[in-house]
């Protein structure tokens, strides 16, 4: 069997200007998305060139899951300390926001800063360090490459929170391990979808790509039932539920599940779509198999509503 030559390309080659090439090409859905794939966040691009203090960051993304800002900072050079500086400063300005900083090459140090940054900051602040690099084999189209170079220890995150915290009960420690099982599960088992850090309490969420639009996994010890749930936030909320409830109603109890509950919920700012099946979450015996439900109808919600949601 005769191989090609894998063949690394300048990246100036292909994008002469950073702010001119380079961030268009990134903020492209299509591009985006395979940096979301990455780093294991949803991310819907807002603007380009955003002003954050007297510096402008250039692509300013929302976090689908929980609608945080996500700050892209390019760099087609190897790291310097005006860029670290510039994310310092975008970090200070915000009060919950993950920074990207991409490049052609990191240096130790500027690792080690983001490593320590992730270090000293809790949950609500995430720095990560990316190189890209351009591929082809012979005469074929070049093909971007995204190395992670530095992240978010969430597990460290999560235990420093839970420390801090002087009156979780059993029930919310339980809460905890239940999510971080389940995540565990997820990507054990090649499932695409990304659940958010796991915390103390009976929901944790999960991105759907589309902002104001989350979905949202539940547990409840009081009528011991899971349940899964596709919110719909946002100023526009019950127009969307409107628009979503004629396009989408009928298909879903077919493809989804025919006891799936629509609830406009008007007494409330959101609306939601709702499945639910019965579950014990104090029984660790019984994980495995609400883990499975759980995959196979956070994949089935993902699958029918994503393409939908995108044409909204």
């Amino acid at each position: 069997m005769k191989l090609g030559k894998l063949e690394k390309i300048d990246l100036r080659k292909q994008w002469k200007k950073e702010d001119t090439d380079f961030t268009p090409w990134l903020a492209r859905e299509e591009n985006i998305e395979l940096l979301s794939e990455t780093i294991g966040i949803e991310l819907e691009v807002q603007r380009q060139e955003e002003n954050v203090g007297p510096f402008r960051a250039d692509i300013l993304c929302l976090d689908t899951a929980n609608n945080h800002y996500v700050l892209i900072e390019n760099q087609l050079e190897k790291t310097d300390h005006t860029h670290l500086g510039q994310l310092i400063t975008y970090a200070a300005g915000l009060d919950a926001v993950t920074i990207i900083w991409i490049s052609q090459k990191f240096t130790e140090e500027h690792r080690a800063a983001l490593d320590w940054l992730n270090r000293i900051t809790d949950d609500t602040f995430n720095f990560f360090g990316m190189e890209i690099e351009l591929y082809k084999i012979g005469e074929s189209l070049s093909a971007p490459m995204f190395n992670l170079i530095s992240k978010p220890n969430d597990w460290a995150k999560s235990v420093r929170k839970s420390a801090s915290s002087q009156n979780l009960t059993d029930t919310k420690l339980l809460q905890q391990e239940y999510w971080q099982g389940l995540k565990d599960f997820l990507n054990e088992n090649g499932s695409r979808i990304r659940m958010q850090k796991p915390q103390p309490q009976h929901w944790t969420n999960i991105a759907i790509g589309k902002s104001d639009f989350n979905l949202s996994a539940s547990v409840s010890t009081r009528d011991n039932t899971l349940s899964i749930w596709l919110n719909i936030t946002g100023q526009n909320a019950k127009d969307n539920f409107d628009k979503l409830l004629e396009i989408a109603k009928d298909q879903s109890l077919n493809e989804i599940d025919s006891s799936l509950q629509w609830l406009r919920m008007d007494d409330k700012k959101q609306s939601a779509i709702i499945l639910t099946t019965n579950g014990e979450m104090t029984k660790k015996n019984q994980w495995e198999n609400q883990f499975q439900w759980f995959k196979k109808n956070l994949e089935t919600f993902t699958n029918f509503f994503k393409p939908i949601l995108k044409k909204m």
